[in-house]
């Protein structure tokens, strides 16, 4: 049975304040914004985020390479910083690990990131490296799944999951689409050391569902200069209707009731999703600003950075050296819902 030994993780400089959002948006928009669409950026439970670059990056266009140089250059500091510090907090250097799980939906390259990071971390030439695509905001659930499925007894697994959501950022075009992503989205990157035995929280049974149906309401389209964002505006309700339902069968399955657990690690969409969330989590328990206050705090602090953001959550979580069985939650492009257990 895998065992989660650690976490580590790691944000860009450049400090993005929700506050000035609104104004940034306009100059991109070159108009006001209606007051319907002031709205969203009300709502989002954020107070700051963190990008890759200075503000003024994203209010001209960017070409297809300079976004690919952009998401090579930041996406191997931030790799190694979170890595970094997770290798640590565990006790280990880079060439006593076997195999690295890599995640991200933001860009893409080839060779790979992690294989980018063999030699210049110094992990040994043998390390085998895994990377993933296209799981977006469950990637952080189920790549970890994936890492400790891929450690047996006896190894150790790394475990990243990196994104730079700001890449998306269209200034051009700022239709209610794009001003969503400019309201929620971060980048950030969380590392995760796994061992095969050992001390740690322990890795209980993960599950993934794929709804019929579903296939447009998150993802990527391809544009003219990058990707460009596709995500439904009923997600809350989803989580009520069809999430909220399978967690029901999970936890019936797990021998688990809701009373039993410690505060779970949601991945935080938004704040409205967060609430949804709440509803099911911690019912009635507290006014719903209050329920969730690890996953809150995350949001309002980083905003989404869509796979990393719940293993900066578990970390909060984690820190507080839990006695009870921890929930992870996600939901992601398919549209997908990701969930798993780690037990004490």
């Amino acid at each position: 049975m895998a065992h989660l030994r650690s976490i580590g993780t790691a944000v860009p400089d450049t400090v993005l304040l929700q506050s000035e959002v609104l104004s940034i948006i306009e100059a991109g928009r070159g108009m006001p914004m209606p007051g319907r669409m002031q709205a969203i950026l009300v709502n989002t439970g954020i107070e700051q985020r963190r990008i890759a670059r200075p503000v003024d990056f994203y209010m001209r266009p960017r070409s297809w390479p300079e976004r690919a140089a952009t998401y090579e250059e930041v996406g191997k500091d931030l790799f190694c910083r979170a890595a970094g510090k997770a290798l640590d907090d565990a006790g280990l250097v880079p060439a006593e690990i076997d195999t690295i799980v890599f995640i991200s939906t933001t860009g893409t390259l080839t060779p790979s990131l992690p294989s980018r990071m063999v030699e210049l971390m110094g992990f040994d030439q043998d390390t085998r490296t895994v990377p993933l695509f296209g799981y977006g905001c469950a990637g952080g659930v189920l790549g970890l799944s994936v890492a400790a499925d891929l450690t047996p007894p006896g190894k150790t697994t790394l475990f990243v999951a990196m994104e730079l959501c700001s890449l998306a950022y269209d200034h051009q075009r700022m239709d209610k689409k794009d001003v969503v992503a400019a309201a929620l989205f971060a980048d950030g990157c969380a590392a995760a050391v796994v061992t095969g035995e050992g001390v740690g929280p322990r890795f209980g049974r993960f599950v993934q569902r794929v709804w019929p149906d579903s296939i447009d309401m998150m993802g990527w389209e391809i544009g003219d200069t990058g990707f460009d964002l596709v995500l439904a505006k009923n997600i809350p309700a989803f989580v009520a209707q069809e999430f909220a339902p399978l967690c029901d069968a999970y936890l019936a399955d797990e021998g688990l009731t809701l009373d039993a657990l410690a505060e779970p690690a949601c991945h935080p969409g938004g704040g409205r999703v967060v609430d949804a969330l709440a509803d099911y989590f911690a019912p009635a328990s507290a006014p719903v600003e209050e329920r969730l206050p690890a996953t809150r705090a995350v949001l309002r602090e980083y905003g989404n950075m869509s796979s990393p953001t719940v293993l900066f959550v578990l970390d909060r979580l984690m820190a507080q050296r839990q006695a009870k069985p921890l929930l992870l939650t996600a939901l992601g492009p398919g549209f997908t819902g990701a969930i798993g257990v780690l037990r004490p």
